[in-house]
């Protein structure tokens, strides 16, 4: 088998065409969560702290010199960055839920019905048998 034909066979796969998807929706939703969480979350809690714009707080290790830059440690941005971490995880989180619980109605509705209990004529009967393998 070539090259490009194992590569094709290889790309073609439901898995990875499934995968890129996943990746390219992923990044899109990772910029939405962002922007949501820099334009809309953020400005409210830094208005109830003070007027405090998360992303300009910072912490200067060294101060700029003869046009070398400050040397900073950018905590408002760790925290906005933090914030979209854990809305994209609890939405991660709530997608799989709701795929989950589906594939359990699923599951349940795809399972053969238990067999139905013996009748009191089959367990007299089986009774029965087993005494008399027991003589």
């Amino acid at each position: 088998m070539g090259m490009m034909q194992e590569f094709k066979k290889f790309a073609m796969r439901g898995n990875v065409m499934d995968m890129a998807v996943g990746i390219i929706i992923g990044g899109a939703f990772g910029k939405i969560v962002s922007s949501f969480v820099a334009d809309v979350i953020m400005p409210p809690i830094g208005l109830l702290i003070g007027g405090v714009d998360f992303s300009d707080l910072a912490m200067t290790l060294k101060v700029a010199v003869d046009g070398a830059a400050a040397v900073t440690i950018n905590y408002g941005k760790f925290i906005q960055t933090v914030l979209d971490f854990v809305i994209i995880a609890l939405a991660i989180f709530m997608v799989i839920k709701a795929m989950n619980s589906l594939k359990k109605q699923e599951e349940a509705a795809a399972a053969p019905p238990p067999p139905p209990a013996p009748s009191k004529e089959e367990m007299l009967l089986t009774e029965i048998r087993d005494i008399l393998r027991q003589k």
